[in-house]
C-alpha cells in the first residue's frame, strides 16, 4: 500500500500539465472550431476551400507526427527557424489547439447544417439581425446537436495528452515510464490508468449533466 501511495505521489507531478494541456487545448481550440466552422459554410469557395485544407490536413495526419513537427521541425525552417523556437509544453499547446480545432469544426459544421434553414427564415421575419440570428437561434440549436460529439472527443483529448511524453513533457506518463524503469515494476501503469480513468469519468458526468440541461 505504501507504495502505491508513492506512486500516487510520483505521477501527481504530472498532473498539473496533463490537466493543463487538457484546459489550453479546450479553451482555445473550441473557439477557434466554432470560427472556422462558419468559414466552412461561407459563401466563399476560397474560403471553404482553404479551411477544407486546413482540416484535411490536421486530421489527415497523427498527432505525433505532428508534435514532431512543431517541436523539432519548425527550428529547421531556413531563415525563420531559429526564431520559432519553443519550449517543450509550448509546442505541445500550440499542436493540440490546431489539431483539435479541425475536429472541432467538422464537428461545428454538422451542427450548422443541422439547424433547418426555416429557423433563418423566421428569424429573418421577427427582424432578428444576421449577429442576433447566429448568437440567439444558431448557435444554441447547433450546440444541443454537436454536445455529443464534443463529449467524445474531449475524453479523446484526455488521452491524447499522453502522446506529450514523446517530446520529454513531464506529465503523468512520463513519471509512470520513469516508475517501471526504475522500480522493474509495472503497478505504476496501472496507477497511470487509474488516473486517466478518473478524468475522463470526471468528464462523462460532467458533459451528461449539460447534455441533461439543454435536452430541451
Amino acid at each position: 500500500m505504501s507504495y502505491l501511495l508513492q506512486l500516487c505521489a510520483g505521477l501527481s507531478q504530472g498532473l498539473r500539465y496533463t490537466v493543463g494541456l487538457f484546459c489550453i487545448t479546450v479553451v482555445f481550440s473550441l473557439p477557434l472550431g466554432l470560427m472556422m466552422a462558419f468559414l466552412r459554410v461561407s459563401k466563399s469557395r476560397a474560403v471553404r476551400s482553404v479551411t477544407g485544407g486546413y482540416v484535411w490536413l490536421m486530421r489527415g495526419t497523427p498527432l505525433l507526427l505532428q508534435l514532431f513537427f512543431f517541436y523539432f521541425g519548425l527550428t529547421f525552417l531556413p531563415v525563420i527557424g531559429p526564431y520559432l523556437t519553443m519550449g517543450r509544453f509550448e509546442a505541445a499547446c500550440l499542436t493540440f489547439v490546431l489539431n483539435y480545432a479541425a475536429y472541432f469544426c467538422e464537428i461545428f459544421r454538422g451542427g450548422l447544417l443541422a439547424v433547418d434553414k426555416g429557423q433563418h427564415e423566421a428569424a429573418k421575419v421577427l427582424g432578428f439581425s444576421r449577429w442576433q440570428t447566429t448568437l440567439r437561434i444558431v448557435i444554441p440549436q447547433m450546440l444541443r446537436v454537436t454536445l455529443p460529439s464534443v463529449t467524445n472527443e474531449c475524453i479523446t483529448l484526455v488521452k491524447d495528452t499522453a502522446l506529450v511524453t514523446a517530446i520529454g513533457v513531464t506529465e503523468i506518463l512520463y513519471f509512470a515510464k520513469g516508475a517501471v524503469n526504475r522500480d522493474v515494476n509495472v503497478a505504476a501503469y496501472a496507477v497511470a490508468a487509474a488516473f486517466y480513468l478518473i478524468m475522463t469519468y470526471g468528464l462523462t458526468v460532467l458533459f451528461r449533466a449539460l447534455e441533461k440541461k439543454f435536452s430541451f
